[in-house]
């Protein structure tokens, strides 16, 4: 006779089985079919490229919605719509959650806010990354107001977590309405081109509103959200390369505000100069060369993930590794507007800056900047607001901060760039940098404008003006007098000068004074 307790047991072996089976099928494999034939993975398919092997451990498999209303009583799926959980990136912990679109259209509910409110909860505890792969159409509508609330505890979750742990946020399908505040208060925003967006409000309401014929790529795709709106950080051809890219990403920043990003190994060279650097900087001073080949002549080889690539590009910001750490590089880009500094490109190096100062991870300033963009559009727009914002995030930065003046150094743009007077802790100049209130021409026909009036032949009169100003300012050595730059270095010199520089400035301490908060402008 079969021994009952024996039977009971492993009927309830097979209920939990059969439980864990269902949770794996979401909604169901019709619908993982109809993913797939989208070109998009599901959700655990994601979250198996994302984290190392056999490292994903699942919180709250078996969590199921609450609502009753409007036929939702009838329907149950294990899980809620999104999986849950922790597990390694390259042996390093983290707090993962990753929305299923087969289940309800991935759309969030009280319970389904309440497992990536959990795991939110234990990043911040355990000071471990989080990141978010999002595919969700919206509020789940049958449950009203109970859901709008399961948002805004997701955003106050995110806010807290700011500048804590790093949040990473990568669009894998729709996100739409409230759903987008929370990816746009994470840190870094990934997206897949033509399979994913992200707006506030969608093509049909668009059109209702302002008559205006707009597609949902057109409206909120990677491309609109990379180039025009600057939503978007990164913008990757498939999923497979948003989640690579999202891994190498991950590998520039520490666990956590109270830690150092891990570096990699680097055997010093016996001569760490780059001669090429010598000759990049070209005889006219208004002719443009691109600011990457400097960034590649300083950093180790192939190390440079550029942030906001295609987005205000008169400014390159990213990540690279100096001697095997890792430090955060913004540098006027000459070949783009002259590198001058707009409102885009404001915003975009103080948004960079201060996630960096946040995570400990030193600055690297590449200067060759005329001054800020002039007209109309850019001053009703707000150039004043908008440019005190990189000011401010530099003032605020307490991680070493180092900055190298390759050629122009104009007027308020020189001071905003991380002048030594705002903080900098050391600033070099090549022998090419031009320091000065504004360029020679310009500053020439101001301060002898009745002298060149005067003169027999004005333009003769003006040019030995600009050279007479050019040869008193127009150079580096004004500022290394004073002590604004404390050296002039040979461009071949400056990778070994930033390697013993970084190491000498790595224990560096520092504090602002005491407060709540400072009131950035915004």
């Amino acid at each position: 006779m079969p021994d009952p307790h024996a039977t009971a047991a492993a009927s309830k072996t097979d209920l939990l089985a059969l439980k864990n089976a269902e949770a794996l099928l979401g909604g169901g494999q019709v619908r993982i079919d109809a993913q797939h034939k989208k070109g998009k993975l599901t959700a655990r398919e994601r979250l198996d490229l994302l984290l190392d092997e056999g490292s994903f451990e699942e919180i709250g498999k078996f969590v199921m919605h609450r609502a009753k209303d409007f036929g939702l009583d009838k329907e149950y799926y294990l899980g809620d719509g999104v999986v849950t959980g922790y597990g390694t990136v390259n042996g390093r912990l983290v707090y993962v959650f990753s929305q299923d679109f087969t289940v309800f259209g991935g759309s969030l509910s009280e319970t389904h806010a309440e497992k990536i409110v959990k795991i939110m909860d234990l990043a911040m505890k355990n000071g471990a990354p989080v990141i978010g792969l999002n595919d969700s159409g919206g509020a789940r509508i049958q449950e009203g107001v109970v859901s709008l609330g399961g948002y805004a505890d997701i955003f106050y979750k995110n806010t807290l977590a700011s500048g804590v742990v790093p949040q990473l946020s990568a669009i894998m399908g729709p996100c739409a309405g409230g759903a987008v505040y929370s990816p746009a208060i994470t840190d870094f925003i990934l997206m897949v081109e033509n399979t994913s967006y992200m707006f506030v409000t969608g093509p049909n309401v668009v059109k209702t509103v302002t008559h205006e014929e707009v597609t949902s790529e057109e409206l909120g795709g990677a491309s609109t959200h990379s180039t025009k709106s600057g939503v978007t950080h990164f913008s990757c051809a498939n999923e497979v390369a948003c989640i690579q890219h999202l891994k190498r990403l991950l590998s520039y920043m520490p666990q956590n505000c109270e830690e150092t990003a891990p570096a990699q190994p680097y055997e010093a060279q016996g001569d760490e100069s780059r001669p090429a650097l010598n000759a990049l900087i070209p005889e006219n001073a208004n002719q443009p060369y691109d600011i990457r080949e400097v960034i590649e002549g300083i950093i180790d080889t192939d190390s440079f993930l550029e942030v906001h690539q295609n987005f205000a590009e008169n400014i390159v910001v990213g990540f690279a590794r100096l001697a095997g750490r890792s430090i955060g590089i913004v540098g006027n880009q000459p070949a783009i507007l002259a590198g001058v500094l707009d409102i885009n490109a404001s915003t975009k190096a103080a948004r960079f800056v201060r996630f960096c100062d946040a995570f400990n991870i030193p600055l690297l300033v590449l200067e060759d900047v005329p001054g800020f963009l002039p007209g109309t559009d850019q001053e009703w727009r707000g150039i004043i607001t908008n440019g005190a914002k990189l000011l401010y995030a530099f003032c605020e930065a307490t991680v070493p901060r180092i900055t190298v003046i390759t050629r122009k150094a104009y007027g308020g743009a020189y001071d905003v760039m991380n002048s030594k007077h705002i903080g900098a802790d050391l600033n070099y100049a090549w022998p090419t940098a031009e320091i000065a209130v504004m360029g020679a021409k310009g500053a020439a026909e101001i301060i002898f404008k009745r002298e060149i009036a005067a003169a027999d032949d004005p333009a003769a009169k003006l040019q030995e003006k600009v050279d007479e100003y050019q040869s008193k300012f127009a150079t580096p050595y004004r500022a290394a007098h004073r002590g604004f730059v404390d050296e002039v270095i040979l461009p071949s010199q400056t990778r070994q000068k930033l390697i013993k520089a970084f190491k000498m400035l790595e224990n560096k301490v520092d504090t602002m004074p005491r407060k709540k908060h400072g009131n950035i402008p915004l």
